[in-house]
């Protein structure tokens, strides 16, 4: 296990004795960022805390740049290791500044002060995560979102080797999630920080991980990369779905489809349809949708919403029986949309300016 910076070692974890998550085993390398996600109560924040030491684990040894962490003293620990919590803290009459600078107090002797070199780190944590304009803000007067981004710069102020972090995007909008994430890979690749971390959003983790452990029931129930973690149907399975529809591949989450015989067939292609879809769900309409190639940006989307999709494998061309499908559906159905224009039914998708023209013919075509 030499070359793992961070493992775990027939831990289990659990509350009053009762164990929670048994025989869990991580391994992260050094610039290595590893996710747990898992369905809310299934014990990722457990696992965390107790890797932190805030809860003792029932059994087995957490491992860290080839020691183990219960002999550790409070102050080596924190050295090397440091953490970012959902849990709010209310300082008491402490700038943005302030906060961020308690990251320095194990480096500092016995009265906490602070040298100029610390200062110096404390101001380069707050310009890597863009917060230095809250620098003299009152802590408890700014939003959420800028709060977890301080956290972030009082932990990244610690110089940890490893940070740890439990739901961190959970109170970020969009921008700040995505600059919040790659803040910490930017941090991974180029100081070689270890990350360790839970997610809810899984096409962030999919996207930033390089390992991902699922959890469920008492278990880790999958550890890998995230190509060998998102395989059809797996996730479904991991988050016991029972309605909608999720895409590994895309990372596309879709509410249920409206049931029924198609009312509108939607001729479609090259994403231009995915909204259609979506607004005829909404409306509780069912629909068909075609002819589209299986790697078309629509083909995810109308797979999940539609009542039928008409499809052809990638790369290949559209054969009459796909044609006369389409043909069967324009005279089944009340209504046709077309997405598409004149230019994108040319070529390889001339069979859908056909269809274009016989669904016209018969007085189907409606703007949508």
């Amino acid at each position: 296990m030499d070359e793992f910076y961070f493992y775990t070692e027939g831990l289990t974890v659990g509350y009053h004795g009762t164990p929670l998550i048994k025989n869990i085993r991580l391994q992260l390398k050094k610039g290595e960022i590893l996710t747990l996600i898992g369905p809310n109560g299934a014990g990722k924040t457990t696992i965390l805390r107790s890797i932190i030491r805030q809860l003792s684990p029932l059994c087995g040894v957490v491992w860290l740049d080839g020691k183990k962490t219960e002999q550790m003293s409070g102050s080596e620990l924190s050295r090397k290791l440091s953490v970012v919590l959902t849990e709010r803290i209310h300082p008491e009459m402490m700038t943005c500044e302030d906060v961020v600078a308690t990251g320095r107090y194990p480096y500092t002797g016995t009265f906490g002060v602070l040298t100029k070199e610390d200062r110096r780190i404390v101001r380069e944590s707050m310009e890597l995560v863009h917060i230095l304009e809250l620098k003299d803000r009152d802590f408890t007067k700014i939003s959420d979102g800028q709060k977890q981004r301080v956290m972030l710069a009082r932990a990244l102020c610690q110089q940890p080797d490893i940070i740890v972090l439990d739901e961190p995007t959970s109170f970020l909008d969009i921008r700040y999630k995505l600059e919040f994430l790659s803040i910490l890979q930017t941090m991974a690749r180029t100081r070689n920080l270890s990350v360790l971390m839970s997610l809810h959003e899984l096409d962030l983790a999919g996207r930033i991980s390089d390992k991902i452990a699922c959890v469920r029931g008492d278990r880790i129930d999958r550890f890998g990369t995230p190509e060998e973690i998102f395989t059809e149907g797996y996730i479904p399975k991991l988050y016991q779905m029972t309605t909608g529809y999720y895409d590994e591949l895309t990372g596309n989450l879709e509410l249920p489809k409206a049931e029924g015989a198609p009312q509108i067939l939607v001729i479609a292609g090259n994403g231009t349809g995915t909204g259609v879809f979506r607004r005829l769900q909404r409306e509780g309409i069912p629909f068909a949708a075609g002819i589209l190639w299986e790697n078309d940006p629509d083909y995810s989307c109308a797979r999940a919403l539609a009542a039928e999709v008409v499809s052809v494998k990638a790369f290949r061309r559209i054969s009459s029986r796909e044609t006369e499908r389409m043909r069967q559906l324009i005279d089944g159905c009340e209504r046709v949309v077309c997405t598409l224009s004149s230019e994108d039914m040319t070529d390889l998708a001339k069979d859908l300016g056909e269809l274009y023209a016989y669904a016209r013919a018969q007085g189907k075509l409606i703007e949508y």
